[in-house]
């Protein structure tokens, strides 16, 4: 038997080393277990043969027996076309070609029998067929084609004859030479006990499926090992990290953890969150190194669980490090942690890019000596010259923003690895969380503060801003602030700044009496922050800006969100955006102002923002209309989403069920030594020497 991945596809009949190339770079395909793993995205129904007279200008693709009794041509230049006037006896149609006419003349004869499929349309009251499949009747088995596959193609495959129909060829060509079974990919077990298709039967059906029944089949085995084996790659390495990696056993809870939440605890603690510092607490004391996720909607309270996190490090002898992923954002946290540590003897810093000199140094030597028990910072933090005396907690926000080796760093600046709590306010769907963060511990934090009222969320149209500034005009003379957004996309900035320039200077003619502020990615970090200052403090009243703000600036009086021309932005940015106002006690509001043509996938984002303010029911709508990898953070976070058929917005169920199976495979085998699992690791080994992306995450 040949062994698919070394056989070049180059060698298969009707390829040859033009064709190969074309494949090699459109679609990754150099080989024929590539070819075979190229899945078709439609079926469509062969078995059936219509009558003309059945048809409609309506119906997906059909099929014809018939003749064709004569040609026409009609129109000139680059209106010219050929029309083929077929008929079964039961009505006549129109078959029409716009190229390739001489070959189409020259090829089909009139009054043969041939089997033609195509889509029909209605035009003039005839149904017509653009461009159809033609075969002769005796040359096509129908009964035993069933459903016939469509494959994925682009324009430059296409230029060169490689369509579906030639992939299909193709596939039928590699299907045919599969006289003995492929090596087994899954332990005899796992195929019994869940039922599923050897692996050449789940290839032959998910190409070339007999019927509806077996494509599901096929579907399901090829699913099933595609999920089970990203999940068994993360449980490994999570069991493998454990066992490798001891961690602090933080035992004591101690005078700053109880003089903090006696005296300086701002509010009770919701359930979620107490929840959540129990289960961090336990994990400090098991002596393995923790790996947490913490989700929590905007204003949930998550920083502050982080803070009394760090606090026990605090109580244990350990210092603390907080990465924020921008200037703003450390910023925020620092003044944030600092207020409420107020009256405590706990030294906290900041430390980013633009801190130097003196102040710079004083802080290096604070940290050595162990007097900074805290810091706050940027990627500043994981700079070579950045060392602890005795780092015992790492707190990552807005973890999606920093790669996976620039996490990694902060493991270097300790004898063996911190305590790892990473924190993110993009709710992650716990289908992706599974295979983004499969490694780690999830918290959530699913209530909001006491006294929190509900965001109102409103689409209005552009047409509408005499009411829309009406009712600004309102806030701000009751006292509050506003936000005003504008989308700024790499694409088009130049288009986008300018829009946002005149926003500026609009809003800035509609509103006299007003200070606004304006902020963008493109202003200098001492610039932004001084325009930020005048928001944060109150001296301004309207904050005009890009997606800039959308973490990191806390400002209690703000509540009301326009966001302009909504339609540009993802589910997710809308609702980090949203987050920026009501969090005070005050009702806050978020206007999503569009123009009125929006797509339909556009509306449905809209009709959603407007319904819920529960981030974890956006981030799965999200995921269900963009696909992960779309979402915002999955590209940087070190796993590439390379499903060959898998979905992971469609087959989050079938994802709970492997990774139960791969868990208890990890645990039944830790070192990976049973006979019976042999096939598991070999093949786990041979995936990740492929182009597949088995990253850790941290």
């Amino acid at each position: 038997m040949f062994d698919l991945t070394t056989r070049d596809i180059k060698y298969l009949s009707g390829v040859g080393p033009q064709r190969a190339a074309i494949l090699n770079k459109e679609l990754n395909i150099y080989s024929l277990h590539d070819l075979l793993y190229y899945f078709p995205y439609k079926y469509v129904d062969r078995s059936r043969i219509y009558s003309i007279r059945e048809l409609d200008g309506t119906m997906p693709y059909i099929q014809l027996k018939g003749e064709i009794l004569g040609f026409e041509t009609a129109g000139e230049g680059r209106q010219r076309r050929l029309i083929a006037h077929f008929s079964d006896g039961t009505g006549i149609v129109d078959l029409i070609w716009f190229q390739g006419i001489k070959y189409i003349i020259g090829k089909y004869k009139v009054h043969q029998e041939y089997i033609v499929f195509g889509r029909p349309s209605a035009f003039n009251g005839r149904i017509n067929i653009a461009h159809p499949d033609i075969d002769p009747a005796n040359e096509l088995k129908l009964s035993s084609m069933g459903l016939q596959p469509y494959y994925n193609t682009t324009e430059k495959m296409k230029r060169s004859s490689l369509n579906s129909h030639a992939i299909e060829k193709m596939m039928n060509t590699v299907v045919q030479q599969l006289h003995e079974p492929l090596p087994e990919t899954l332990p005899p077990a796992i195929l019994n006990a869940h039922h599923l298709l050897p692996l050449t039967e789940a290839l032959t059906n998910i190409h070339f499926p007999a019927n509806a029944d077996l494509l599901r089949k096929a579907q399901y085995r090829l699913k099933f090992e595609e999920l089970f084996y990203v999940q068994l790659n993360i449980l490994r390495y999570a069991k493998d990290r454990q066992r490798k990696y001891r961690g602090y056993v933080f035992e004591r809870v101690g005078e700053i953890f109880n003089t903090f939440y006696a005296q300086n605890l701002p509010f009770e603690l919701t359930n979620a969150q107490k929840r959540v510092l129990k289960e961090i607490r336990r994990d400090m004391g098991t002596g393995r190194q923790m790996n947490r996720l913490l989700q929590g909607d905007v204003g949930s309270g998550k920083t502050l669980v982080a803070l009394m996190s760090m606090l026990i490090a605090l109580d244990n002898g350990y210092q603390a490090c907080m990465m924020a992923p921008t200037e703003i954002l450390a910023g925020q946290h620092y003044e944030t942690i600092r207020s409420l540590l107020y009256g405590m003897n706990v030294r906290v810093e900041l430390l980013t890019g633009s801190i130097k000199g003196k102040r710079r140094e004083a802080i290096l030597n604070g940290l050595l000596t162990g007097e900074v028990q805290i810091l706050i910072g940027t990627h500043a933090v994981i700079e070579d010259t950045v060392n602890f005396s005795a780092l015992g907690f790492v707190v990552i926000d807005e973890q999606h923003r920093f790669g996976v080796a620039q996490r990694a760093r902060l493991w270097t600046k300790s004898v063996q690895p911190p305590h790892v709590l990473v924190m993110t306010a993009t709710p992650i769907p716990r289908t992706l969380a599974m295979t983004l963060y499969g490694d780690l511990d999830v918290s959530v934090i699913d209530e909001l503060p006491p006294g929190r009222k509900p965001i109102a969320t409103i689409h209005q149209f552009d047409n509408r801003r005499e009411s829309l500034y009406c009712s600004v005009r309102r806030q701000i003379e009751e006292g509050r602030q506003v936000y005003i957004v504008y989308p700024l996309i790499k694409e088009s900035e130049k288009i986008d700044l300018k829009n946002l320039e005149e926003g500026y200077l609009h809003i800035c003619e509609e509103f006299p009496d007003c200070k606004v502020c304006k902020v963008h990615g493109k202003m200098k970090p001492a610039e932004k922050e001084a325009q930020m200052q005048l928001f944060v403090s109150g001296e301004a009243q309207i904050m005009v800006a890009t997606t800039v703000i959308e973490v990191g600036v806390n400002v209690p009086n703000a509540s009301v969100m326009i966001i302009e021309n909504a339609e540009r932005f993802g589910l997710s940015q809308l609702h980090q955006l949203r987050g920026r106002v009501g969090r005070g006690a005050d009702q806050s509001y978020c206007i999503l102002v569009t123009g009125y043509k929006l797509a339909e996938d556009t509306r449905k984002r809209l009709e959603i923002m407007v319904r819920t303010n529960d981030g974890f029911e956006i981030a799965e709508a999200d995921l269900k209309l963009r696909g992960p990898g779309d979402l915002e953070g999955t590209q940087q976070s070190g796993v590439a989403f390379d499903l060959k058929i898998a979905d992971i917005a469609k087959d989050g169920q079938l994802l709970q069920y492997v990774r139960e199976i791969a868990q208890a495979v990890v645990d039944a085998d830790p070192n990976g030594v049973l006979p019976e699992n042999e096939i598991l690791w070999r093949q786990l080994k041979a995936l990740r020497k492929t182009h597949v992306n088995w990253a850790a995450i941290s």
